[in-house]
């Protein structure tokens, strides 16, 4: 796979260039728009090049190439990087599973890391094709993270449908089905929360720099994203309530299947020790037992067993025991 991934050159009139991907440029001069440089993390010469880009320091370097971090905001001067993270949508890997991106932003170029695909960068190239780009760093940034969350609402609500599901299944008794699903569809909506939650600080936190390459459009549109980051961020925490509720009613509803299994044991024994005893007591070998000599002894015995249980049934149904 080739080292940059996807260049472009975006003017100050606001068009959108594609730039060769032989190697990174350095930054613009002022008023000049500005490139976005998206890098292949796996590239075995990232190293070195990051290396002889005399405007990448040290600091840069090792932020742009971590193997994970979360997501945060790092001001300097008027640099800015920034790690984000988005759902992966690859085909067969869990969305969960989140992707980082990381960007180094300047006033006139943008350079931007991943390790995996992310289905929004894809979105932010075909876009600056097709339709009118930003003409800042800091309005493409916040199309950027925009494009993140549209790709993450459709996972959101297909766990909202999962847990709908979940509920509906509690409803028409098909516990032993939802039972394995309820701790699955809870660490997936903790795994995104853990990294969603400080997305939207480190885009809030950005959103209120004031930066020259940061309008105030931009940072209306970073607080949006922020905002709507919130919002999901709030929609993972009600998936995880809503399977902890779940999770307690098919516990209930476990030990109720118990309790009512005992309670027919119980009742059991009930009926039975009595009748026990009596058959126990008209079996014993010794004399002075009635009806040994009556052929209709049998009968006699089996007609009081027969009502002792029939007696004791009554008592327990009076009593509301069953």
């Amino acid at each position: 796979m080739a080292f940059i991934l996807h260049a472009f050159h975006i003017s100050s009139e606001g068009k959108a260039v594609a730039l060769p991907k032989t190697e990174m440029g350095l930054p613009r001069e002022a008023g000049d728009g500005y490139d976005w440089y998206h890098i292949n993390r796996n590239d075995s010469s990232i190293q070195t090049v990051f290396e002889a880009d005399e405007c990448l320091d040290k600091i840069a370097e090792i932020t742009l190439l971590a193997e994970d971090s979360r997501p945060r905001t790092i001001l300097r001067d008027h640099d800015v990087l920034i790690n984000l993270r988005g759902v992966n949508l690859n085909p067969g890997a869990e969305p969960e599973d989140m992707i980082g991106i990381r960007f180094f932003i300047q006033p006139t170029r943008i350079v931007s890391v991943e390790k995996r695909p992310l289905k929004a960068t894809g979105d932010i190239a075909e876009r600056l094709l097709t339709q009118p780009p930003p003409a800042t760093p800091g309005g493409f940034l916040a199309n950027f993270a925009q494009s993140m969350i549209d790709r993450m609402i459709p996972t959101i609500t297909a766990l909202n449908e999962q847990v709908d599901d979940l509920e509906d299944k509690i409803e028409t008794g098909d516990t032993e089905t939802a039972r394995p699903l309820v701790s699955e569809l809870r660490r997936t909506a903790i795994m995104l929360r853990r990294y969603l939650a400080p997305q939207r600080d480190a885009l809030n936190s950005l959103s209120q720099q004031k930066l020259p390459w940061i309008t105030q459009d931009d940072q209306l549109r970073l607080r949006d994203s922020a905002d709507q980051a919130t919002r999901v961020t709030e929609e993972l925490d009600a998936v995880r309530e809503r399977c902890a509720i779940v999770k307690d009613q098919l516990t209930d509803l476990r030990a109720e299947q118990m309790n009512n299994n005992m309670m027919i044991l119980a009742v059991l024994s009930a009926v039975f020790l009595p009748l026990g005893l009596v058959s126990g007591m008209m079996g014993i070998n010794v004399g002075g037992m009635p009806w040994v000599e009556n052929g209709m002894g049998f009968w006699f015995v089996t007609a009081i067993v027969v009502g002792i249980g029939a007696l004791q049934l009554l008592i327990f149904r009076l009593m509301k025991w069953i």
